[in-house]
């Protein structure tokens, strides 16, 4: 996985991301956005454009929200 969507988009769901994304690799669930791990090409297109900053490389995402690595990896595993 090459970005991470956390808890900021929870209930925003701005979508200027999906927006911006030139391979449509984000997808709306029910609460918020999730980036495909898998047709993510890491060219960050995405991440100045969210309006709360809820976007990180993974390597970048805050320890206190380092679980929605696996909350965005299990959204494409259902």
């Amino acid at each position: 996985m090459t970005y991470v969507i956390t808890e900021p988009c929870i209930g925003l769901k701005d979508a200027s991301c999906v927006e911006v994304c030139p391979v449509d690799c984000i997808y709306e669930g029910e609460d918020m956005y999730y980036i495909h791990p898998d047709e993510c090409i890491e060219c960050a297109a995405c991440e100045p454009e969210c309006p709360v900053e809820a976007i990180f490389a993974l390597e970048d995402v805050p320890p206190e929200m380092t679980k929605f690595i696996s909350v965005n990896a299990d959204f494409f595993n259902q």
